[in-house]
């Protein structure tokens, strides 16, 4: 095969472009010599042979859509000539077909904190969690005068995660903002947590408290700010109460089992399926086989490549939570009339990825090869090691938020096109290729494209796991965090007030 082209699965009738490729280039694919009929850019597809229409488009060794005009041998192989398969809601069949993992005994560890719940943190912040969006800003001075003196030794910040809700909301939006917020507040990275409301909202911290439940006083403070003469000023010494608190805690030797971590990917290209990846599946399989617990959300992005994972469901619940997840994502698309393929970004576009299909089979290769063990709604918590899916969309920001609320100490953010985007936890954005590692090294923790030029994928998922685990033991930062990006932003779907 020449270097400049790769041929993924045996069955593919296109090839993708690893660097971009002249018209009339002559390239070889499995033994063939191709001449391509037009330029193609890095990343995106051409055609081994003629494809007449309706032919269906082989990436992956797995449709990911078909054509809708003959393309020519050597053709570009894009939107201008390929159309989705998908469609509505579908019926699945259960045929489990699992294979279990072999179990990592070496011995691992991360420092960690161990918090008086049982729960294990890997950053010691202070938190502060405006109940609704009117305090906002009270809560920024807050956190503004609390930085004036410096932080003691293992305080390791204080952080503000601004919202617009928590009034004028309705049903299941009001209740997810509860939800998601009282998870955050839960977070072990949190080692305490100013809860700031206005007094007014619709989210009480009467209520905000009974959805939080039972918790450790000497981690939480509490400020309404309609009952205070100088909120602000009463909120600084709330918070130095809880900088005092944070301060005594010592990070531990833990077991890599207690660690838990997102998978996500945004602004993907055409190596995305390629690299990037593969080798956060590749981490997950090694983090899963040692005890530790890995999460993928972004629904709308398995879309077409879900019959892949539903026979790795280990039992016949996960999979009908599965089939509801899925289907349950779709007739939401469908309630507001809009299909269900028309997911790809135009940077995802321009970065080689044609079809929802194709951006999905390469989507989740993130959750490696390991059973899936559970299914969660959208706002809740992990509670099982192993591989879990998550609800919730493909958007960056609010899936990043829903993975750190369900309990991730860190995410593993595979990126093509390069994103400075930060959640409330250590957010590790992984290059698919060299030339955005290079380019934008101030937003990328590590580069998969060194995949495209000689490295191994065990020696490579081995390093990623090695930087994970100093990152977890505060050894090292992210770039998100090197960089102060952080935010959340919390899933709506209903009528504002």
């Amino acid at each position: 095969m020449s270097a400049s082209v790769l041929h993924i699965h045996p069955r593919d009738n296109v090839a993708v472009a690893l660097s971009a490729l002249a018209a009339g280039q002559i390239v070889t694919v499995a033994g063939r010599s191709i001449t391509l009929a037009v330029a193609i850019p890095c990343g995106h597809k051409f055609a081994l042979s003629a494809l007449p229409v309706d032919t269906h488009i082989l990436k992956f060794g797995q449709p990911i859509g078909h054509a809708i005009e003959a393309i020519p041998a050597g053709g570009w192989v894009h939107t201008h000539n390929v159309k989705t398969n998908l469609s509505g809601v579908l019926d699945y069949s259960y045929q489990p077909a699992i294979e279990k993992l072999a179990a990592i005994n070496d011995g691992m560890t991360f420092e960690g904190y161990h918090r008086s719940d049982g729960e294990v943190g890997i950053r010691n912040e202070i938190w502060i969690l405006p109940t609704v969006g009117c305090v906002n800003e009270v809560s920024q001075a807050i956190r503004r005068r609390l930085l004036e003196s410096e932080l003691p030794e293992g305080v390791d910040g204080v952080q503000v995660y601004a919202h617009p809700y928590g009034c004028s909301q309705l049903g299941g939006d009001h209740t997810n903002t509860q939800k998601i917020l009282a998870d955050l507040a839960r977070h072990p990275n949190a080692a305490g947590v100013l809860v700031v409301g206005l007094g007014c909202e619709n989210n009480t911290m009467v209520s905000f408290r009974q959805v939080l439940g039972e918790i450790d006083p000497a981690r939480y403070r509490f400020l309404v700010a309609q009952e205070q003469s100088d909120e602000i000023a009463a909120g600084v010494v709330l918070g130095q109460e809880l900088i005092t608190h944070a301060a005594k805690a010592k990070r531990q030797p833990t077991p890599v089992a207690r660690l838990r971590v997102g998978l996500k990917c945004g602004g993907s290209d055409g190596f995305s399926g390629i690299t990037a990846n593969p080798l956060v599946g590749a981490f997950s399989d090694l983090l899963v086989a040692r005890g530790g617990t890995s999460v993928l959300t972004e629904v709308p992005e398995m879309f077409g490549a879900e019959a892949l994972f539903m026979n790795r469901c280990r039992t016949r619940q996960v999979f009908d939570d599965c089939v509801g997840m899925i289907n349950g994502f779709k007739e939401y698309f469908l309630r507001y009339n809009q299909v269900v393929y028309e997911n790809p970004s135009p940077g995802n576009k321009d970065g080689g990825i044609t079809t929802l299909e194709e951006k999905s089979l390469g989507c989740l290769q993130k959750g490696g090869t390991s059973e899936v063990v559970a299914i969660l709604p959208y706002a809740a918590r992990l509670t099982q090691p192993g591989l879990n899916f998550l609800t919730g969309p493909g958007n960056d920001i609010v899936s990043c938020t829903a993975m750190a609320a369900a309990g991730a100490h860190l995410i593993l953010f595979t990126t093509g096109r390069g994103t400075p985007l930060g959640a409330p936890v250590p957010t590790l954005k992984i290059a698919t290729n060299s030339d955005l590692a290079t380019r934008k090294a101030g937003w990328i923790d590590f580069n998969a494209g060194l995949l495209l030029e000689g490295a191994t994928m065990p020696d490579t998922a081995a390093a990623l796991l090695s930087h994970v685990v100093d990152v977890a033991s505060g050894r090292a930062q992210s770039k998100n965090e090197v960089n102060g990006f952080r935010e959340i932003a919390i899933f709506k779907d209903g009528v504002t007030l």
